[in-house]
């Protein structure tokens, strides 16, 4: 980002369009992906993978997590682990 994301101040537009094409280019390589038969192994973790990247720019850019305290992004981080922790043991339970 510019100089002036760096002292605190928020995103400009362009930033935003920025944002905007890196995830355009993220979903094309996750519809790529399934496409390439030497992935199919694979394919689940690069997915995964692909869509945790997109989270974690949406996260920090939309929802102003880099440019606000780092009060908001730890109440933010402490609810999605316990969410991903509540998922998994709904999960094992059931399995």
């Amino acid at each position: 980002m510019g100089k002036a994301q760096q002292a605190g101040a928020q995103p400009t537009t362009r930033d935003y369009l920025k944002v905007g094409v890196i995830l355009f280019v993220l979903t094309v390589a996750e519809v790529v992906a399934i496409y390439i038969e030497a992935l199919k192994p694979v394919l689940a973790a690069v997915l995964v993978l692909l869509s945790a990247w997109k989270f974690l720019l949406v996260a920090q850019v939309f929802m102003h997590l880099k440019y606000d305290s780092r009060v908001y992004a730890g109440f933010f981080a402490v609810g999605v682990t316990l969410a991903i922790l509540i998922t998994l043991a709904v999960t094992v339970i059931i399995l």
